[in-house]
């Protein structure tokens, strides 16, 4: 994931800062508690299609 775009994209819920989770793939939003999937590197930024952050993942930062 280029570092550039994190600088760019946002969370489509609360337009607010997202995380990138490089083991998981995944875009994380902490305020939505939501984790956004990277497909074949494309970030997948729909709300029907993110999974649900447990409350462990909700409080800890990834990198």
């Amino acid at each position: 994931m280029d570092p550039r775009l994190l600088d760019i994209l946002v969370c489509p819920v609360t337009k607010g800062r997202l995380e990138y989770d490089r083991q998981r793939q995944e875009l994380i939003s902490r305020a939505a508690g939501l984790a956004y999937p990277i497909r074949d590197g494309i970030a997948v930024l729909l709300e029907s299609e993110a999974r649900r952050l447990d409350e462990a993942e909700s409080s800890t930062r990834s990198g």
